[in-house]
């Protein structure tokens, strides 16, 4: 079942204002577990774990900036 426009635009706060910040508490969580490691092997699990993240969640934010398409003129 699709979410509606609504939803998704609620979902992407929720995702946003709380998971996000979690999510990057674990992965520096991530990166203090390698006891500091090279800049750029740092700089490559920053990266990578960057773009990780959002690939889950992308059908919830694709959209979201547009206008609701089931609103009426």
């Amino acid at each position: 079942m699709a979410l509606s426009y609504k939803a998704r635009k609620r979902w992407s706060l929720v995702i946003l204002l709380v998971g996000l910040p979690a999510y990057i508490v674990a992965c520096v969580t991530v990166i203090n577990w390698l006891e500091r490691p090279s800049i750029w092997l740092e700089l490559a699990v920053y990266v990578a774990l960057g773009i990780i993240w959002a690939l889950p969640f992308k059908f919830v934010f694709k959209g979201i900036g547009q206008p609701d398409p089931d609103a009426k003129d």
